[in-house]
């Protein structure tokens, strides 16, 4: 709309729509075609918050004391029901693995626009690790599947083994010949069973809540650039409850820092602050 508004007028439009009302919409418009329900860092929780403070200033606080704490001198904002313009428009301008095996899982994403967008997801289940991601517009076929999973494992090896769901997707012909090929055993996860899928499942559940919920895209590309973005976030900075607050990426520099000298820093354009030294 901004682009036929005098720029004397955007502003006054901006009050008065938000960028929570466009999310709600694009959601709206998302369940009426599937007919489904399908501060910072406001989705954190007090085990979050509290391992990732450890992370990064060394401390031992539990989750208790974090929710002791947040009852006290915490007070949400009642108008902060979504991210602040700024970052809105700086998304919408633009182990099992361990060569052993790892596991895969595909999911869909909705493009500001509603067009479906497929999405691999390769993760190392030892460390936790996002190991790469695979978009593709529109339908699938065996091609479009092999070379979502070339891109998601570009420069990463080649696992011994991959363990996958039992979509019906993973039974082209294409998709098994090339796991021939490259000598890759595939596993099937136990059929009418999320759980026996249960580290890619949350990560996917991450995903959704965490980026593709919080933010829109508009091409395959874009959705691409964003989801390389998060998968930074995911395994360089981002603490994990089953790996003891610790990141899937560990650094070899001391990261812990002073609690009165550090600075915040922005993830993913602005949908997460972390604590870094100043």
């Amino acid at each position: 709309m901004s682009l036929f508004l005098p720029p004397r007028r955007i502003v006054r439009a901006a009050i008065i729509i938000k960028p929570s009302t466009l999310l709600s919409f694009h959601s709206a418009l998302k369940k009426r075609k599937y007919h489904l329900l399908y501060s910072r860092n406001p989705r954190y929780g007090c085990p979050r918050i509290a391992q990732q403070i450890n992370l990064a200033f060394g401390l031992g606080l539990d989750k208790d004391t974090v929710r002791r704490i947040l009852a006290t001198h915490y007070k949400p904002d009642p108008g902060n029901r979504g991210p602040s313009w700024l970052t809105t428009l700086g998304h919408a301008k633009d182990s099992l693995w361990s060569r052993d095996a790892g596991p895969i899982d595909l999911f869909r994403a909705e493009s500001i626009t509603l067009k479906t967008h497929w999405i691999m997801v390769v993760m190392d289940q030892y460390t936790r690790r996002i190991i790469g991601f695979g978009v593709n517009a529109g339908n699938m076929d065996g091609p479009a599947l092999c070379r979502m999973f070339n891109d998601a494992t570009s420069d990463q090896g080649w696992p011994h083994r991959v363990s996958s769901g039992n979509d019906p997707l993973f039974q082209y012909h294409r998709w098994k010949a090339n796991l021939r090929i490259l000598e890759i055993e595939e596993i099937k996860s136990l059929p009418h069973v999320p759980m026996s899928h249960p580290f890619v499942e949350r990560l996917i559940g991450s995903v959704r809540s965490e980026l593709l919920n919080q933010t829109f895209f508009w091409t395959a590309t874009d959705l691409e650039n964003k989801l390389r973005d998060y998968q930074g976030y995911y395994n360089e900075h981002r603490c994990h409850v089953s790996r003891n607050g610790d990141t899937p990426v560990e650094s070899d520099d001391d990261n812990i820092f002073s609690l009165n000298c550090y600075r915040w820093k922005k993830h993913c354009r602005g949908l997460f602050q972390l604590p870094v030294a100043a």
